[in-house]
């Protein structure tokens, strides 16, 4: 199974994606904000990372940007509700054009994630 970093603001959004991915035999840690997260990666390097795309102190592209510069074949699955006038697909969009792998619209599915997260370890 996989080690799976979730970086989101949302603590109810950081223990949905907990218990989905550790019923499924997954390795999971949490940050509560994009700094905190790229921090956290940088010394503990995790196959996946799930982003939120609005955060405070670094939003999602931020972290995607960083962590692309940094670690070129990072995993990452950016995650968006909208927010500050900009609707989900807008911030999808946004992520997959700075280097996410996958993205999921909130609210998402079970097995959305599932999928997302196993099409991601298939690709290696």
């Amino acid at each position: 199974m996989a080690s799976v970093m979730i970086v989101d603001d949302d603590a109810a959004v950081r223990a949905l994606l907990r218990q989905i991915l550790e019923d499924e035999g997954h390795r999971v840690s949490e940050a509560g904000n994009g700094r905190e997260g790229v921090d956290r990666f940088s010394h503990e390097p995790h196959d996946i990372i799930i982003t939120d795309m609005l955060m405070p102190e670094k939003d999602g592209v931020e972290v995607i940007m960083e962590l692309r510069e940094k670690f070129s074949g990072v995993k990452i699955i950016a995650i968006s509700g909208g927010g500050r006038g900009l609707d989900a697909a807008f911030n999808l969009k946004v992520a997959k054009d700075f280097g996410a792998f996958a993205t999921l619209a909130k609210p998402f599915s079970r097995q959305e994630v599932l999928d997302a997260v196993g099409q991601l370890l298939a690709d290696g």
